[in-house]
């Protein structure tokens, strides 16, 4: 291994299914060290993760990095949005976290929304109208279902700002993350006393909330991680406003990640207010907007769709009628919170490989129906889709996005996007550049361009026709 160039620094991405961690060259931007370990994730009537977990990979990553990490200046954190961690007294998880795929609060998402004045209230005011997996709502649903462990709970994070409190010992956030609440306003960039209040949430529980830029913190004593004393922590973000640090953007580029959630997402000079709920408004880590749509079901839904026919993911036919929703978590875009998957148009003559292309076309049609919602009106909309996450380099998912939605796609060839920008982020404090200059300078976004192909208008007015008619049979699943 050649000498670094410059200084190094640390990103982790936290995700849902596992941390992972990049020592990187600051003056380059080249992977100098990395590590991953796995989480544990519940799959019965809600999905919760052990906090604990997060910090014991965080630990098993750095250290798989080696002396590496040791010699970084800065590290930070971006992690999977909207989870509800509750510690106590001391510090503790009270419970498992309830993670931002947990959607038995939709009943409380709903009467929040109807406290407040309604969706147009809450976009104008948030930026956002809070669904099942908004951090408000779950607060809401643990108050009403274990109300013991709501009065044992001292301090109210992110799975973000767990680690970089852990890192720290202070109680930090950020805009980006925050803004993925319910109870951060968008028009005051504050937290709402009057939506804090409504939620029965304690003011004094919740972190500061830093500046981009800011530092947050240094590594203290006694944290048990591989890291120099005194190494800086930046504010660290939610997952997808680290990956568009990672990636350098600008606006206009929209941008679909293909991993357990799929999200649909573009930097914006403007704070976004959709009543529909469609779009969420979020902050972005760097003091602009990220307007995102997500879904829950994307590749870990056709996984499990192959699994059941008992096909490799990439052993998909074309031809037939078939559609299938793959709605196997309920879903967030559209908002049908208690839905199951649909399976229509099924033929005698219908192949399982057909099955298996039904299932991508149905978890992209989610995607691809936020594309222009997220985008300015002076958006360039011929411009490549920038494809990434896990499913990116899945031949069959970039075939899928391509055919149904008539554009080009690129595929930027770094893999780890949230590590690169939460690295990206930690080099900004470092240096004081614009940590989405740093991924430009480091490149992040070069990678091959797939022509657009005729979009198949007939698979996505079926999808869309399906849809319309079991709507309201799906709502009630």
């Amino acid at each position: 291994m050649s000498a670094a160039e410059g200084p190094l620094v640390v990103g982790v991405d936290s995700s849902t299914q596992s941390t992972k961690a990049l020592v990187v060259d600051v003056a380059t931007g080249r992977i100098v060290a990395s590590g991953q370990a796995p989480h544990t994730v519940t799959s019965g009537a809600g999905r919760e993760s052990d906090p604990d977990e997060w910090w014991s990979a965080l630990g098993e990553a750095l250290h798989q990095c080696g002396a590496a990490a040791h010699e970084a200046a800065a590290v930070s954190v971006g992690g999977q949005q909207h989870g509800l961690v509750t510690l106590d007294a001391q510090g503790r998880p009270v419970r498992p976290a309830l993670l931002w795929n947990d959607v038995r609060s939709a009943p409380q998402a709903q009467r929040l929304i109807e406290q407040l004045g309604g969706a147009k209230a809450w976009a104008e005011r948030v930026g956002s109208v809070p669904g099942p997996s908004f951090t408000i709502t779950k607060w809401a649903w643990l108050t009403e279902h274990e109300p013991e462990a709501a009065r044992a709970t001292a301090a109210i994070r992110l799975p973000h700002d767990y680690l970089t409190e852990r890192l720290t010992g202070e109680g930090t956030t950020d805009r980006g993350d925050a803004s993925g609440t319910g109870w951060w306003a968008s028009t005051s960039e504050s937290y709402d006393e009057e939506i804090l209040a409504m939620a029965g949430v304690d003011g004094a529980l919740l972190p500061r909330v830093v500046r981009p830029g800011e530092v947050a913190g240094t590594v203290r004593d006694g944290s048990g991680l591989p890291f120099a004393k005194g190494t800086l922590v930046a504010p660290g973000t939610g997952d997808n406003a680290a990956a568009a640090l990672g990636l350098g953007l600008r606006p206009g580029t929209p941008v679909l990640s293909l991993g357990t959630s799929g999200t649909v997402y573009a930097v914006s000079r403007n704070r976004t207010t959709d009543a529909t709920g469609t779009v969420a408004g979020f902050a972005d880590a760097r003091g602009g907007w990220l307007p995102l749509a997500c879904t829950l079901n994307c590749t870990l839904a056709v996984d499990r769709v192959a699994a059941l026919l008992g096909r490799e993911r990439e052993a998909v036919e074309p031809g037939g009628a078939v559609t299938l929703l793959p709605y196997l978590d309920g879903e967030r875009t559209p908002a049908l919170p208690g839905a199951s998957g649909l399976l229509y148009g099924l033929r005698h003559d219908t192949t399982p490989g057909q099955l298996l292309q039904a299932a991508y076309d149905g978890a992209v049609h989610s995607l691809l129906g936020a594309v222009d919602l997220v985008l300015e009106s002076d958006a360039d909309r011929a411009a490549p889709l920038l494809l990434i996450g896990g499913g990116a380099r899945g031949a069959t998912w970039q075939q899928t996005v391509r055919r149904l939605s008539g554009r080009p796609v690129q595929i930027p060839e770094a893999k780890e996007l949230v590590a690169l920008g939460a690295a990206a982020q930690a080099a900004g404090v470092l240096t004081g550049e614009d940590p989405a200059a740093v991924a430009r300078r480091w490149d992040t976004a070069a990678g091959p361009v797939l022509d657009a192909v005729e979009r198949d208008t007939e698979t996505l007015e079926r999808i869309s026709g399906v849809l319309s008619d079991a709507a309201p049979l799906l709502d009630k699943a």
